[in-house]
């Protein structure tokens, strides 16, 4: 999942969703232990979305909220002599 699509949910449900992903990591590293994973980029991108989740509640827990970096008009800058 995307940070954005993240943010659209409410604290509970962020908060039992990071809980089923870290669940589910567990269970990814005991297949990969065994032998029996598949796709082993599982991990990381499980790995990705819990830390998106937790910052997400950590940004909601302070009440800040990071601004989109804007584009920034720089002008060319002239050549000296």
């Amino acid at each position: 999942m995307k940070a954005f699509e993240f943010r659209q949910l409410s604290d509970s449900e962020l908060q039992k969703r990071l809980q089923e992903e870290q669940e589910n990591l567990s269970h990814l590293k005991f297949q990969k232990v065994i032998g029996q994973l598949e796709n082993p980029m599982k991990i990381d991108h499980i790995k990705k979305d819990i830390a998106r989740m937790n910052t997400i509640l950590r940004e909601r827990a302070l009440g800040t909220v990071i601004p989109k970096a804007e584009k920034v008009n720089v002008p060319a800058q002239e050549e000296k002599k």
